[in-house]
């Protein structure tokens, strides 16, 4: 169950203004878009932080200059993406609880910066080493290839929330330049993955996972894998990661088969 905290006050004059500028973006793109951009951006910078009430439609409606269906559709987007949960009677809420859609190809940095939240890791273990032979079939590495090896604690505004080992080809990265986020490195290196398969699992937490995310020792965890791909097929990582099962929800988008 999502914990929504009580309504917050209406972000500023000089925010809704900011949120109405960038209505005047990219013709091209539905007006919806650019408003669920705006909100998305509110959220990113703290001035929405996790439990605080969004702005009522008619008070988008008010300062946008938008329709009704305008905003909603914007906020319904957001829903989607599991920024805002909805609750009968009250509006859309920023959320805490954090539904992550399993459509979509993010790194946790992003995913926290995107709501609102602070990002920080606890090292476990950050080397350049061999590759074992489970990193070899799935990488497609020889045994004289090298790989980065990260292991680490995901904290969001200093709550931790998940435990991360990535594992990339050594040629890939430049981990003494890599900050908070893998993906950005990846990104600068040119070999951001386009596209990952993922298998999740539903476990309870043994004692070294209970101490390092902070929960009792059988608390309900979610196991995940996922293997990326750049666009020309090469698997470029494995990441290994123990999710709190009681801050996290994982979403699928189901369509009828033809």
């Amino acid at each position: 169950m999502n914990r929504l905290g009580p309504a917050a006050p209406m972000p500023s004059d000089a925010v809704m203004a900011r949120l109405v500028a960038g209505l005047r973006g990219d013709a091209a793109q539905p007006l919806y878009l650019r408003l669920a951009a705006g909100l998305r951006g509110l959220i990113e910078a703290g001035e929405l932080r996790g439990g605080e009430a969004m702005p009522s439609e008619r008070e988008l409606v008010r300062a946008t200059g938008l329709s009704r269906v305008t905003v909603r559709k914007a906020t319904e987007e957001l829903c989607r993406e599991g920024l805002l949960a909805r609750r009968h009677g009250a509006g859309s809420f920023v959320t805490r609880q954090i539904d992550q859609p399993l459509s979509v190809l993010v790194g946790f940095s992003e995913d926290m910066q995107r709501r609102g939240a602070t990002v920080s890791s606890r090292i476990l273990q950050r080397l350049v080493c061999a590759p074992d032979p489970a990193d070899m079939l799935k990488l497609g590495l020889s045994p004289n290839d090298l790989v980065f090896r990260l292991a680490r604690v995901r904290l969001s505004d200093g709550e931790p929330l998940a435990i991360e080992t990535a594992i990339v080809p050594a040629d890939a990265i430049n981990p003494e330049t890599m900050g908070e986020s893998l993906y950005e490195a990846l990104r600068r290196s040119g070999h951001m993955p386009v596209r990952a398969l993922q298998r999740l699992r539903a476990a309870i937490a043994n004692a070294q996972e209970a101490q390092l995310l902070g929960v009792p020792v059988g608390s309900p965890i979610l196991h995940i894998e996922r293997r990326a791909f750049l666009a020309n097929g090469r698997p470029i990582e494995v990441t290994t990661s123990s999710y709190r099962g009681d801050r996290y929800d994982f979403i699928a988008e189901l369509t009828l088969e033809p």
